[in-house]
């Protein structure tokens, strides 16, 4: 496992509000080990993000990419401001309302 320590954030397009998305981006990010957050923009994407080892991270960058919830379609995931981090800021993955 890498020691590096990443955050990343995160903005998924397509059909991904109204498909349970939030709730499996929560289970997904528990199962990988990261923290974050996740939440429904008013632009009808989800924003959040992700913190934890690096190959964790990417694991989650993956998911959020190509797989999210069952019903949902994803048109694309926009990977913004991702650097190493010290520490992580967050002790679990929420969902942000």
């Amino acid at each position: 496992m890498s020691g590096v320590l990443k955050s990343v954030d995160y903005e998924v397009f397509g059909h991904v509000q109204g498909v349970c998305f939030r709730m499996y981006a929560e289970e997904k990010a528990r199962r990988t080990g990261v923290v974050g957050w996740v939440r429904n923009s008013r632009q009808g994407t989800v924003t959040g993000q992700v913190q934890g080892p690096e190959d964790k991270v990417n694991e989650m960058k993956a998911w959020l990419s190509s797989v999210g919830s069952p019903t949902c379609q994803i048109e694309k995931a926009d990977f913004s401001n991702e650097r190493e981090i010290s520490k992580v800021d967050f002790t679990g993955f929420t969902t942000r309302y």
